[in-house]
């Protein structure tokens, strides 16, 4: 007897495979599912970026081999609103964007498990490598197991709701040799296949080449300033630059300086020592509570501002307005405006949002 019908989302890399051929063994009836999110290397000759057609032959394939169908839906449109347009928005404001964030709360977990729920399946199933547990409080999101592998941080825009319909098959196992292991154990194509890096629909990681082909405008070349407003060289456009970079500025000076700003309105960006880069509090902004209401006083816990950072303890305050501040217990380096902050209650994602301002 089947324990469910499961939409599994499909990118042909080894752990969605995985994830097919687990739950087929475990009992569910699966269909895959592969979005198509953007142009593919066909039309961008000699650069790979995401959906590309090795990707769809691969994930056809991994289907074939769990025995289930294998569907491709087209979110270009979608992923052009809700993922690039803000991409590039933020990128030209003087913001770090994380695209991955917005990709699962609109698209995975938003159009992708609204459409599995439209064809009858009481569930999504991906390989991210985190876990939904339930108790009689609610449904919780947890890290995975593997902490080099846990990819909670970008998870926390999902709610109750969602949580209800939301499989991570493997987030109770290690990539490495676990998951690898199970699919040389299934003879899956995939078992070797490399995983994917950096940004999907940025070919070659360049960002700001991306950008000026989209928008058509090339970066204006502009100031480099000190911390005391003095020009101290030019930049050939300040959206080649994050706060916090050290190399690859262009400017010889004493001693190390590392961007502490970036003006894209004066067009300009600033250096300094890496004393400018600390900062104890933020404010969040489009905050999520994973349990579905903000707590009514304030929040002893713990936080994340970027990926793979260990986690900091911090108290959290709920704003009025929705937003969240946080405040640090040790002064943080280069919290970035754009990036997402994540609160943790040990492996537990409390909730998390856009890093709105540095305090």
């Amino acid at each position: 007897m089947s324990r469910g019908r499961v939409l599994v989302a499909m990118s042909g890399g080894v752990d969605s495979s995985v994830v097919a051929s687990l739950l087929v063994e475990q009992g569910y009836e699966c269909v895959g599912a592969t979005m198509r999110l953007a142009t593919n290397e066909d039309d961008r000759p000699g650069e790979r970026t995401c959906c590309s057609t090795d990707d769809v032959a691969d994930a056809r394939q991994a289907c074939w081999d769990a025995g289930i169908r294998h569907h491709v839906f087209d979110y270009t449109e979608a992923f052009e609103r809700d993922v690039i347009d803000p991409f590039v928005t933020a990128y030209e404001a003087g913001l770090t964007p994380n695209p991955c964030v917005a990709c699962n709360r609109h698209l995975k977990f938003g159009a992708l498990l609204d459409r599995a729920l439209k064809l009858g399946c009481g569930f999504l199933a991906t390989g991210h490598y985190a876990r939904v547990e339930h108790d009689g409080r609610g449904y919780h999101l947890l890290k995975g197991v593997d902490a080099g592998k846990d990819q909670s941080y970008f998870l926390f825009g999902l709610t109750q709701q969602r949580l209800a319909h939301v499989l991570f098959p493997l987030g109770g196992l290690h990539k490495n040799p676990e998951v690898r292991a199970i699919a040389e154990r299934l003879g899956l194509t995939s078992a070797h296949k490399r995983d994917s890096e950096g940004i999907c629909f940025v070919p070659g990681g360049n960002h700001l080449r991306f950008i000026e082909q989209r928008t058509g405008r090339v970066a204006p070349a502009g100031d480099i300033l000190d911390t005391d407003g003095n020009v101290i060289g030019r930049h050939e456009g300040a959206l080649r630059y994050t706060l916090g970079q050290r190399k690859g500025l262009g400017v010889a000076c004493a001693r190390p300086v590392y961007v502490c700003a970036i003006d894209t309105v004066a067009n300009t960006v600033t250096l300094g020592g890496p004393e400018r880069l600390m900062a104890r509090s933020l404010v969040a902004r489009d905050w999520n509570w994973v349990a579905g209401a903000a707590p009514e006083v304030r929040l002893r816990a713990a936080a994340k501002v970027r990926y793979h950072q260990p986690d900091q303890p911090c108290v959290a305050t709920p704003l009025p307005d929705g937003r969240v501040r946080l405040e640090f217990d040790d002064a943080q380096r280069a919290i970035t405006p754009g990036q997402a902050a994540v609160l943790y209650d040990g492996d537990e994602v409390l909730g998390g949002g856009t890093i709105e301002s540095v305090e």
